[in-house]
């Protein structure tokens, strides 16, 4: 069982920055699609960023310019860098992993416990 352990979130106000992170067990980690799902209040889960194996990386329209996802392999950890920060960025943020195919909103593997990220007006 892969076990996936979030760390990183705080309080910070808006336009400040944070940087999460996301260390996984198992020795076949650099082969996983990683991913960080939010969950906010109110609203539905959000897949903010994911990154292949290969490296390539997608991250949503509402955080795009703002949030960089990146891996470091012999870490088995993936990070999310998060600048210019939002009130609406307030959520738990959920690390992923999928260990074959395509990581979606929807299909993954395996999740973290979560990291509340907080940013005040």
């Amino acid at each position: 069982q892969v076990q996936l352990v979030e760390s990183g979130g705080g309080l910070v106000q808006t336009g400040g920055s944070l940087r999460l992170s996301c260390a996984a067990s198992g020795r076949t980690f650099s082969s996983y699609a990683m991913g960080w799902i939010r969950q906010a209040p109110g609203k539905q889960r959000e897949l903010v960023a994911r990154i292949t194996s290969a490296g390539n990386t997608n991250y949503a329209d509402s955080v795009k310019g703002r949030f960089t996802i990146s891996r470091d392999n012999a870490k088995n950890t993936v990070y999310l860098q998060m600048n210019s920060l939002k009130p609406s960025d307030t959520a738990v943020y959920y690390c992923a992993a999928r260990e074959i195919g395509v990581l979606t909103i929807f299909v993954y593997d395996y999740w973290g416990q979560g990291t509340q990220v907080t940013v005040s007006s």
